[in-house]
């Protein structure tokens, strides 16, 4: 019974290794030992906040940590095709913990989520899924800003729920 145990823990830690280092990504980003991709969030816990941070490209939408948040000009419909395990390691979603809140600032009925296709529930703003990017280390860097990745241009939003064109 241990072996088999021991077989099977084995077996998903493999396979857990595997998703981890998957990519048809540029490469560019990635999660140092000490930080995890923000992507979960255990049901009927604190709410997922999207605040307005200040950054060198002006006020954008952050998360609850300062971290910058993305769209990708590839999605549609309010839909994320940002699914691969290579697209989702390198532009993590920002998964809903409960009902999304708005930080000061922020017009709350911008706020929304959509259905992944894995099930989960991804936050949205004006429409479009919101994205972490793995390169963005910490609070108020905007590393992933306007990169051509993953079949398309990923960009820090406004405010409004437009996308900051710094072209």
């Amino acid at each position: 019974m241990k072996r088999s145990l021991y077989a099977t823990s084995a077996a998903a830690g493999v396979a857990l290794l595997a998703t981890a280092c998957g990519g048809s990504g540029s490469g560019r980003g990635g999660y140092g030992a000490s930080s995890a991709p923000p992507t979960t969030a255990a049901p009927g816990v604190t709410a997922t906040t999207v605040a307005l941070g200040t950054t060198k490209l002006g006020p954008i939408l952050v998360d609850s940590q300062g971290r910058s948040l993305y769209l990708f000009e590839a999605d549609t419909a309010g839909k994320s095709t940002c699914t691969s395990a290579g697209c989702v390691a390198e532009w993590p979603p920002l998964i809903a913990g409960g009902a999304p809140q708005a930080g000061t600032g922020l017009a709350s009925d911008q706020l929304g989520t959509t259905t992944r296709a894995d099930g989960q529930q991804q936050v949205t703003y004006s429409g479009h899924p919101l994205y972490h990017f793995a390169g963005d280390t910490t609070a108020g860097t905007t590393t992933g800003q306007g990169l051509n990745d993953n079949g398309g241009l990923w960009y820090v939003l406004r405010t409004d729920g437009t996308p900051v064109d710094n072209s």
